[in-house]
């Protein structure tokens, strides 16, 4: 079997509602940047790019080989450079290969690409290839994904109900929190609102939104607070010690991916635990990010890191040293590592009562993880378990340049 084709599908942008919530993000240490974003709608918080400009909203990898057998990976959130990289430097090396050669065809792609790439768009091409070379194992093979990798760990994965923004209608949030508990999850995220240009007051409405979720869902239900990379070192160290008595499960990336050292320092100086990872890439970041001490939590996403075969040594070395991995999103690619790894305790789940580009990746396939009474049940399909959405892909998928 060889491997015969690889392109990229452009997805453009649906048109996503504005909701009144907001999160604090990397631009709001901007401060003006970061107050103009918020007055523009918070939904706009994961569209850096000026789709006026490149109206490449996701990007979709279909692999073709010579036997007629077709592999699908998502790299997610995309643009025009991603699905040149697909096509144009990465599909050169690996078109007339044996799709099941995928550690050698992995260190091809990053070696050859190293130069440009390490990190970023090139190695999220390089996932979005390399899930889709793992969902032709897996066809090939007649065998879903995660029995390649170890098998079922389980019957089902716990999921965790992952949005409860920050919301000026306290009651509004308080609902939505006791919602999700009646659906029959056990744990729920909510987001920071206010980060160091609010200063002390806003530091006490992030201890006001806190203490509403946490009184509305009762305290044997697990409560993660996620900051997405939008405070410094010394704001998080004191906004974790006021939050302490809310018995938090993690605080999600306070500092920016790369400083390892404010990680470090936040974690050391506070008791509540530390994710992150959402935003690094390969075992080379990974191995920094847990050997110097930065997290509790390895908070991966398959589609980023470098696809399975990169993923799953990311898995291993938090393994090594005792550390969960609870990947970022619910979508197909992340759920195979996690039935197959004993070391992932619980699945993100973004649920569908809104629309951003994590949820409406998962329209774009039929197939993908649905939780139920809180909990995600994955098929025995071969592959990855998932096909096209033909209906909702023709309706925006865009030409090639």
């Amino acid at each position: 079997m060889r491997i015969s084709r690889v392109e990229a599908l452009r997805i453009k942008q649906p048109d996503f509602e504005q909701f009144d919530w907001w999160l604090t993000g990397p631009l709001d240490l901007l401060y003006d940047e970061g107050r103009r974003r918020r007055d523009q709608g918070a939904a706009m918080f994961n569209m850096p790019i000026d789709l006026r400009s490149d109206p490449v909203f996701h990007v979709l990898v279909r692999v073709t080989t010579d036997e007629g057998l077709h592999g699908i990976g998502a790299i997610g959130l995309g643009s025009r450079a991603m699905a040149d990289a697909v096509e144009r430097l990465l599909a050169p090396l690996i078109v007339g290969r044996n799709p099941f050669d995928v550690e050698l065809l992995w260190e091809l792609m990053y070696r050859s690409t190293v130069n440009i790439g390490r990190r970023g768009l090139i190695l999220e091409a390089i996932s979005g290839i390399d899930i889709a070379l793992w969902d032709i194992l897996g066809k090939a093979t007649g065998q879903p994904v995660y029995n390649l990798l170890g098998g079922r760990t389980r019957d089902r994965i716990r999921a965790y109900a992952s949005y409860l923004y920050a919301d000026k209608d306290l009651d509004r949030l308080a609902n939505m929190a006791r919602g999700y508990v009646e659906q029959g999850f056990t744990a729920v995220k909510m987001r920071f609102g206010y980060g160091p240009q609010d200063g002390r007051p806003g530091m006490r409405k992030n201890v006001e939104l806190v203490r509403t979720v946490r009184e509305a869902i009762g305290e044997d239900v697990e409560l993660m607070a996620d900051a997405y990379m939008g405070w410094t070192t010394q704001y998080a160290i004191e906004m974790i010690r006021m939050l302490e008595d809310y018995q938090l499960a993690w605080i999600e990336e306070p500092v920016l991916p790369d400083d390892l050292d404010g990680y470090a320092r936040i974690r050391a100086s506070t008791r509540t635990a530390i994710a992150g990872g959402e935003h690094e890439f390969t075992r080379y970041g990974f191995k920094e990010l847990i050997t110097r001490g930065c997290v509790d939590y390895v908070q991966l996403d398959v589609n980023r890191v470098g696809g399975v075969t990169e993923a799953r040594k990311i898995w291993a070395l938090a393994a090594a040293f005792s550390l969960p991995v609870v990947p970022h999103s619910q979508n197909y690619h992340n759920q195979h590592l996690i039935m197959s790894h004993t070391n992932s305790p619980l699945s993100e789940y973004l649920p569908p009562d809104y629309r951003d580009g994590d949820t409406f990746l998962s329209e774009l396939f039929i197939g993908d993880a649905v939780a139920r009474e809180g909990y995600i049940t994955l098929s025995n399909k071969p592959g990855m378990g998932v096909e096209l959405n033909e209906a909702v892909v023709s309706q925006y998928l865009l030409p090639r340049d």
